[in-house]
């Protein structure tokens, strides 16, 4: 049996997977959704990059999980794959779910858009603002679907996006699958390209947007159990 460490990206909380958690149990394994500090719920607490990286590994020694799947969507991948390292032979795998991918030595805003993230968490007390409505659109949501998401987005604490991920071996050692979400860009970036040219590392391509535990649930459950059974 897996159990299953899901975290969603920016603005998003546990209840994200709710319409995946579901599939996972159904299918005999644990799933466990996880809120990181300064979001939803548990908004208000102060976070940064690290906090993140160890709300994921408190939840996976807290809880004495093995066999864990750690998945970790859009700007979750970056404490994710921090946190896969750390948990050390508790891990069987690591998903990254059209996410970010984390460097030694960079941090989110490090990446093209950054400038423009920066200046909106400057603009906004400490915090990068949820995306509007419109925003979601061409990523093959349903209007419910969309409504729903920005119902629940509350403001990412920018410390989180600022702070320099810390690796203490190359990423390309890690067992993982990666998810990309084609109507987000039908290839993944070049840091995960090249990651992609290690024997540990492979690539599932999703004919959806960039939120798939909305738009394609079933679907992104499947390839998680998948990733399990590899």
């Amino acid at each position: 049996m897996a159990e299953f460490v899901l975290v969603a990206g920016a603005w998003l909380g546990a209840w994200a997977w709710d319409e995946v958690v579901p599939e996972l149990r159904a299918a005999g394994h644990g799933a466990h959704p996880l809120t990181l500090s300064g979001l939803a719920e548990k908004r208000g607490v102060p976070a940064g990059q690290q906090t993140h990286v160890q709300d994921i590994v408190d939840l996976v020694e807290r809880l004495d999980l093995r066999e864990v799947v750690v998945a970790g969507h859009s700007y979750s991948g970056i404490p994710v794959g921090q946190a896969a390292e750390r948990i050390g032979d508790r891990l069987t795998r690591v998903v990254f779910v059209d996410s970010n991918v984390p460097r030694p030595g960079a941090a989110f805003v490090t990446h093209p858009y950054g400038r423009v993230v920066e200046e909106s968490i400057a603009e906004n007390q400490g915090f990068w603002p949820p995306l509007a409505a419109a925003d979601y659109d061409g990523q093959g949501l349903a209007d419910e679907q969309i409504a729903r998401i920005v119902a629940g987005s509350t403001p990412h604490p920018g410390a989180s996006l600022t702070e320099a991920a810390v690796l203490e071996r190359p990423l390309g050692e890690l067992p993982a699958t990666y998810i990309k979400c084609l109507l987000d860009g039908d290839k993944p970036t070049p840091d995960v390209v090249e990651l992609l040219t290690s024997e540990n590392w492979r690539l599932v391509e999703m004919d959806t947007g960039h939120w798939p535990m909305f738009s394609q649930p079933r679907e992104l459950a499947r390839i998680l159990l998948d990733a399990a059974a590899t």
